[in-house]
């Protein structure tokens, strides 16, 4: 397939405004019209949805595929330190960011496809793909129906392989496989409703770290994307049951045949899991960011300088 370009829009002119962020921080824009390069455009999908991707930069293609509720505006400081060195790209899914609500297509399979049509219409044979939380489980969908062989590289940052916990696993494979929940249910209704729920049906630990605003530069992306981001918690929430009741454990162990590097930090429960993911996929790297490096969840967004430089240092190996 041959690369060709894709006329993309200025974030100003799609967004409407400029946006101050709340913390200036040296090297990081202060206003988003520091960003001059930033472009929004849309594609749709064979099944007729309109999605959203966010673009910046010159060179070889990077692709960064969000978690669950997350959108390309979060993303902003770490589109602005790579876009000096890639053309990067982030695709809002269906359903989260500017891309259009609908009531069907919510499945994982189905986001993979949106991933390989976005592929499709920017022309590209090869790219760098990045998956954060639930974007790694669309990668390893991705991977699982399509291979890697438009895949050059793959980054994966601090997801379970499988969010369901089996009655039957042992604690050794609940570990393993990073299970956070009992009970899909429990788990959709305290994500999408706030309903209530204890540590032995629905870790909540990744919610507690969302909310911990305790590093200037996720403060700064965060805000920038509650302004001008409207969610719908009842649209996003339908991917969910889908999505925590995959089970990736065979797809990470037998179907990624490209360079991998591994993203977490002491401060993820998902960090057994991460470290399982490493010992099977022969050759990977993993970075396990400390407490002070800001290594949980959030860890591209609360320290966009080191996770871009750790990055750039796979990507360039």
């Amino acid at each position: 397939m041959t690369s060709m370009p894709v006329v993309a829009e200025p974030a100003m002119d799609v967004l409407g405004r400029d946006y101050t962020f709340p913390n200036r921080i040296e090297g990081l824009p202060a206003q988003l019209s520091d960003f001059a390069g930033l472009e929004i455009n849309a594609f749709v999908t064979s099944d007729g949805v309109r999605l959203a991707y966010w673009a910046a930069g010159q060179g070889r293609p990077l692709i960064f595929v969000p978690g669950w509720s997350a959108n390309g505006a979060e993303f902003v400081n770490v589109m602005y330190l790579l876009s000096r060195h890639y053309r990067v790209y982030v695709l809002d899914p269906r359903n989260q960011g500017l891309s259009q609500r609908v009531d069907y297509g919510s499945r994982i399979s189905r986001f993979a496809v949106d991933l390989r049509e976005f592929g499709d219409h920017l022309g590209l044979d090869s790219a760098d793909y990045v998956g954060w939380s639930m974007g790694a489980s669309v990668l390893w969908s991705y991977i699982d129906l399509f291979g890697t062989g438009r895949i050059r590289r793959l980054a994966i940052i601090d997801e379970p392989i499988s969010i369901y916990s089996h009655a039957d696993w042992s604690e050794q494979e609940r570990l393993e496989a990073g299970g956070m929940t009992t009970s899909p249910e429990r788990m959709i209704a305290a994500f999408t409703q706030g309903a209530p729920a204890n540590s032995l049906i629905v870790d909540m630990s990744a919610v507690e770290r969302a909310m911990a605003m305790d590093a200037p530069a996720y403060v700064n992306s965060t805000s920038f994307s509650r302004a001008f981001i409207q969610n719908d918690p009842v649209a996003m929430g339908r991917v969910l049951f889908d999505h925590i009741t995959n089970d990736w454990r065979d797809v990470v162990r037998h179907r990624i045949k490209v360079p991998t590097v591994i993203f977490t930090g002491e401060l993820s429960r998902n960090l057994p899991s991460q470290r399982w993911m490493h010992s099977v996929i022969p050759g990977s790297t993993l970075h396990v960011y400390s407490a002070a490096e800001q290594g949980d969840h959030f860890l591209a967004f609360k320290n966009p300088e080191r996770f871009t430089t750790d990055l750039r240092a796979f990507l360039d190996r």
